[in-house]
């Protein structure tokens, strides 16, 4: 049995459950990405305002002669503008630079502990009021952050996370599937360290199968959001075949082992909050 294309959120829309990665991606190689990812049947297109690429996504989705309304757009507001006013200057500009009336998903890109979540989610909660966003989430949230999110009664329908078999969020995993919090996995082939894995390469081989499309099996039969950012068109088209597989048990169960032997945090940065409790 395939894998579902969509997952079902909090809010009763749904996200696509396989999107495109558009982290360090400019200019005429983020179009062409983009454009590929469309014709190959992707719908779903990751994006922040840190990335500096709005302009050339929406290019991209204007030369694709996709409807707008059949593509889900993904941005992030960045930690530093995360007080009220700026959280609405900064969607607004995000409109702009997309040609859109809307963005289906809007992420607070990184934690900031020193601008209360009230205040944030309280300018993207107006966001939703207005129309201009259609769902809520956030980034890099531990579970001490989203407990915080959490008592503020806004609706969280995303946390995007580091996640790929050398980091296996588990209990992150576990309390986001309590709350109805679908994750959505960045970095899901950990930069391409995954493919080189000898479990990752055995289920390959057994599948017939590509190292990529075994880890975006394995990691979308959660019920987790992949992301994989590549520039080649090959690549792009063997992620989205990924969607046509099915690993057995044992298989999902060996590649769960990985993290607890080699675990490994590639995004680390001197502002994370990863240590808050």
């Amino acid at each position: 049995m395939p894998l579902p294309n969509n997952f079902k959120l909090k809010s009763g829309n749904y996200i696509p459950s396989l999107g495109l990665g558009t982290w360090r991606l400019r200019g005429i190689e983020c179009i062409n990405a983009v454009k590929c990812a469309l014709e190959s049947g992707y719908r779903h297109i990751d994006t922040a305002d840190h990335y500096e690429n709005h302009r050339d996504i929406a290019r991209a989705i204007q030369e694709s002669k996709i409807k707008r309304e059949e593509i889900f757009i993904t941005s992030k507001v960045w930690r530093s503008d995360l007080h009220k006013e700026t959280v609405l200057d900064k969607a607004n500009k995000f409109l702009q630079e997309l040609n859109t009336n809307y963005i289906d998903l809007l992420l607070i890109h990184w934690p900031n502990k020193e601008i209360p979540i009230e205040e944030t989610l309280g300018a993207f909660q107006q966001l939703k009021e207005e129309g201009k966003i259609k769902n809520i989430g956030v980034s890099n949230f531990t579970i001490h952050h989203m407990k915080n999110a959490l008592k503020t009664a806004v609706i969280i329908d995303v946390n995007q996370v580091e996640f790929h078999p050398f980091l296996y969020q588990k209990e992150l995993k576990e309390f986001c599937d309590k709350n109805k919090i679908v994750i959505t996995a960045y970095a899901p082939l950990a930069r391409g360290l995954a493919l080189q894995n000898e479990t990752i390469k055995e289920v390959a081989k057994k599948n017939l199968a590509t190292e990529s499309q075994v880890v975006l099996s394995w990691i979308l039969s959660k019920g987790v959001v992949a992301i994989p950012k590549s520039t080649s068109s090959k690549y792009i088209k063997e992620n989205y075949e990924a969607l046509k597989m099915e690993l057995e048990n044992e298989d999902i169960e060996k590649i769960d082992q990985i993290s607890k032997t080699q675990p490994t945090r590639l995004v680390n940065t001197t502002f994370s909050e990863f240590a808050l409790k």
